[in-house]
């Protein structure tokens, strides 16, 4: 067992400190909606703590909470529990949402309080008081690091999921770490032998898009000079990350509803289908309910999709994570924790990171490129974290560079030299370097190729 100011996790990729936490830190209730107005007068929904995100309230078939009401949209609004009391965020319906007589986007009505959508009004119950749940003492998921009591509530769901093979949607904004749970899901689960395959949405010219899902035969178009596998024959026996889906030209979304749900392809140019063992996983950064509702993704590749989703939450809400998280990346980027003075982890704590666990991390490894304790720690520690010192630094300001360009330079010289020393240290294998350096395979091979073109 580890002990308690100590965690290893299984495989030895990253040894991280377990902080003191509360075991029972969150609290949760159940409601009853009742339908006291409308057509679906008498009716009455259940909201329930669960893992598995909010539950939809509309007239489409993906709603938990189903109405017949013609003036209710398809998805009109998105409800999860808060505490004792329910968050109803409209999902930008036609005839708008209502709690206790005042129209909100977003907002919280508790027992008793009514919710009005379209011609129904639905009255609110609170059926089990608010109660403590107790969480997983998990402080890690794979390659996912975290101790608040926000990723521990999703690490059993995130365990169970990667044991089967359906397909999960993983939602969170930019920076949260979506792809790095991805590949957990995959290397925890059964088929951690197979490949592991990412499609970004967002790289590839909206006319390759097909070409690079499906494949194409020599001669399929021009410049197609030899026949290719896309991504789907790539994965095969494996796990496809569908990165950005929310953001899949929309006349695309059907070919690829169609190749799910068959579990075959047929690249372009191709006369036969080819059939493909495939499981999906997807990442986004977009609300796609509202993508749904606005008519830019659509409903029935959604609803094959979301067998299950996970919300990542943004860092500013995990409490207590930006140190355990600062903390472990200075330690695979070989740091010394000295250059992590306590004045540094409470400013950091107070800020909100709108670029999430990513800039956390570049934050971490300029900290180590340009700043620099003694080994005593004693005058230098009192000092913010970010003063210039070394050979490195003092080159750069040598060039008499505009700040942006020279902090760029700093960032692309440190990351060369690590990108060469973690390799060297692991014999050149990129997927043991880029798992001791917590950072998703294929950013680190990404990182790799832009420092040879450099």
């Amino acid at each position: 067992m580890p002990s308690d100011d100590a965690w290893e996790d299984h495989d030895e990729r990253s040894t991280i400190a377990r902080p003191a936490f509360d075991p029972a830190p969150l609290s949760e209730a159940s409601f009853t909606l009742t339908v006291v107005e409308g057509p679906d007068a008498g009716q009455s929904y259940a909201v329930e703590s669960s893992e598995l995100s909010r539950v939809l309230l509309g007239v489409g078939p993906a709603c938990s909470v189903r109405l017949s009401d013609r003036q209710v949209s398809r998805r009109h609004a998105a409800i999860e529990i808060a505490g004792s009391a329910l968050r109803v965020t409209d999902l930008g319906s036609t005839n708008g949402t209502f709690i206790d007589g005042a129209r909100v986007l977003d907002g919280f009505v508790s027992d008793g309080g009514t919710l009005r959508v379209g011609a129904t009004a639905l009255r609110v119950a609170l059926r089990t008081p608010e109660r403590r749940v107790a969480l997983s003492n998990a402080v890690q998921f794979g390659r996912v690091i975290g101790a608040s009591a926000e990723m521990r509530r999703i690490y059993p769901l995130c365990k169970r999921l990667a044991m089967t093979t359906v397909p999960v949607i993983i939602e969170g904004e930019t920076g949260t770490g979506k792809e790095v749970l991805a590949e957990s899901l995959h290397e925890e689960g059964p088929r951690a032998s197979g490949p592991f395959v990412v499609f970004d949405c967002t790289a590839v010219a909206p006319n390759l898009l097909e070409a690079e899902l499906f494949g194409h035969e020599r001669g399929a178009f021009t410049g197609a000079l030899s026949a290719r596998r896309g991504v789907f024959e790539q994965a095969d026996g494996g796990t496809l990350l569908i990165d950005e889906i929310g953001d899949l030209d929309l006349a695309l979304q059907p070919k690829l509803l169609r190749a799910i749900e068959r579990s075959e392809i047929r690249r372009i140019g191709g006369e036969r289908p080819i059939v493909v063992d495939v499981r999906i996983l997807a990442a986004t950064r977009r609300d796609l309910d509202h993508e749904v509702a606005a008519g830019r993704f659509r409903d029935d590749l959604f609803h094959r999709l979301a067998v299950a989703r996970i919300e990542l939450p943004p860092l500013a809400r995990r409490r207590g994570d930006v140190a355990v998280l600062a903390r472990h990346f200075v330690r695979v980027l070989e740091g010394s924790e000295r250059m992590l003075p306590d004045e540094l982890l409470r400013r950091w704590n107070d800020y909100r990171w709108p670029g999430n666990v990513r800039e956390l991390r570049n934050a971490v490894a300029r900290l180590l490129a340009i700043g620099e304790l003694d080994a005593a720690g004693s005058e230098e520690a009192e000092r913010d974290a970010d003063q210039p010192a070394g050979d490195l630094v003092d080159c750069v300001l040598e060039l008499d560079l505009p700040l942006q360009l020279a902090r760029q330079k700093i960032v692309e010289d440190f990351e060369q030299r690590y990108i060469e020393r973690v390799l060297a240290k692991h014999d050149g294998s990129v997927a043991r370097a880029a798992a001791a350096s917590g950072i998703a395979r294929r950013h680190f091979r990404r990182l790799k190729a832009a420092r040879k073109k450099s």
